[in-house]
């Protein structure tokens, strides 16, 4: 949706609600702005095979991040779609700036007790170790369960993420950044604490949801003893290739979610996501990211039980095609939204309360987050009422500047709050990219 609960900013269209908050309209790594290389075919031009030692298995050529060939073109399910690999290396972790997958696993783990610096830091460059294998389809070096044993990488990307108490817990507390700083209680949050926040975090996206749910295992077999599981969860996104003609996302609402995303290329796009070096934060996170995540349950039930054309005022866009209320019959999702448009009757063809009005970015000093959100859906709640929603990720250069001012808005304002429940939190600071010598928090931990 168009912020950081709004249909600009909801967050499930696949990426950054370039706008604000966690919304629909909030764009979306789904929308392959070129400049990106996650998608790229393996096995045909300009790459190829390698056979895996004594394993008798092909392993996909990982994609170098860093350079700026564009994105493969989606052309459906398939051998070729497993082969696809993204190199774990680059200045800026793998997870980030690529179009989202199909699948999605986010995990927290709390340490141990007695665990320090030491214990942290062998645990990231075993982590590191393995998704470098992983990301290009190899085994990993430790606990290999052969799940995915037949699967390609499937574009597979492990990000990790630091939260607020890890830097206590490993006496570090000097180096915590101020990005971290506690998320404020918002207005109708009905918040678990059990299914947030946490010491470590980890987003592991793949086109394959074995390939995804191998990755999640590996790393908690290869934490024992050091970090236990805090919670868990699954999500989902369009598959690519499932359109002919592929376009931002939808979410459970049948929005298209993600359209006013910001892109790489952009003025202003890497002070939006990244956190610059020399700033307020602290040397160690230049070239890293804040992440917030929220588990957004959406009230189907509710929503479903409107005609399509008041769910249309309440995010502000045709449904069926993310059309701005008030734009032409031939406009598209990119057509510029004109808040002043009036309809037949004087009124505003955009609702003063509408999502993509209070979550856009000019009404909110220009705040915007990079949003990639998933779709879940977990069976129905003791009152027979899905338990289903958005699982929001949005990456930001500092959350006090982007997601904590639009959603106080939102919170306020949005007419799409009325069917969302804000039911876990997440805040945490997510290190720069690894050099293939290095592993991830190396500039925090060395």
């Amino acid at each position: 949706m168009e912020s950081s609960t709004s249909t600009d900013s909801t967050g499930t269209g696949s990426t950054a609600g370039g706008t604000t908050g966690g919304g629909i309209d909030g764009g979306t790594a789904g929308g392959r702005a070129p400049g990106l290389t996650r998608r790229t075919l393996l096995g045909t031009a300009g790459a190829g095979l390698v056979v895996g030692a004594g394993a008798g298995a092909a392993t996909a050529l990982a994609v170098d991040r860093r350079d700026q060939s564009p994105p493969r073109a989606s052309t459906g399910a398939g051998p070729g779609l497993g082969l696809a690999a993204v190199g774990f290396h680059g200045e800026h972790q793998a997870g980030i700036l690529e179009p989202q997958q199909a699948r999605v696993q986010l995990a927290a783990f709390d340490l141990a007790g007695g665990i320090g610096r030491d214990g942290v830091r062998a645990l990231l460059r075993r982590w590191s170790r393995t998704a470098t294998r992983m990301a290009v389809g190899e085994p990993a070096d430790e606990f290999e369960n052969q799940i995915a044993l037949d699967a390609g990488p499937c574009s597979l990307t492990v990000t990790f993420g630091f939260g607020a108490t890890l830097f206590d817990r490993t006496g570090l507390a000097d180096h915590r950044p101020a990005g971290l700083e506690p998320l404020p209680a918002f207005p109708a949050d009905a918040l678990d604490p059990a299914r947030g926040d946490g010491d470590l975090f980890v987003q592991i996206g793949a086109d394959d949801a074995l390939v995804a749910v191998h990755a999640l295992r590996v790393l908690q077999r290869q934490a024992a003893g050091t970090a236990a599981l805090r919670w868990q969860m699954s999500g989902f996104a369009r598959t690519p290739g499932a359109t002919q003609n592929p376009m931002t996302g939808r979410n459970l609402m049948g929005q298209v979610d993600g359209t006013n995303n910001p892109r790489p290329g952009e003025d202003g796009f890497a002070a939006k996501v990244f956190v610059a070096a020399g700033g307020e934060q602290p040397a160690w996170l230049a070239g890293g990211s804040f992440l917030v995540f929220r588990r957004i349950r959406m009230l189907l039930d509710n929503w479903e039980a409107l005609p399509v054309d008041r769910q249309e005022r309440v995010i502000g866009r045709r449904k069926s095609d993310g059309a701005p209320l008030g734009a032409a019959a031939d406009a598209g999702e990119r057509t510029p939204v004109d808040l002043a448009a009036q309809a037949a009757d004087g009124s505003l063809a955009v609702p003063a309360d509408a999502h993509i009005r209070v979550a856009a970015p000019a009404a909110n000093g220009g705040a915007a987050m990079l949003r990639r959100g998933f779709s879940y859906h977990d069976g129905l709640l003791a009152d027979g009422s899905p338990d289903a929603g958005l699982l929001f990720l949005a990456f930001q250069s500092d959350p006090r500047k982007g997601f904590t001012p639009v959603q106080r808005k939102l919170a306020r304002g949005d007419g799409l709050s009325r069917f969302l429940r804000h039911e876990a939190s997440g805040l945490y600071a997510v290190p720069p990219g690894v050099t293939p010598d290095g592993y991830v928090g190396q500039s925090l931990f060395d």
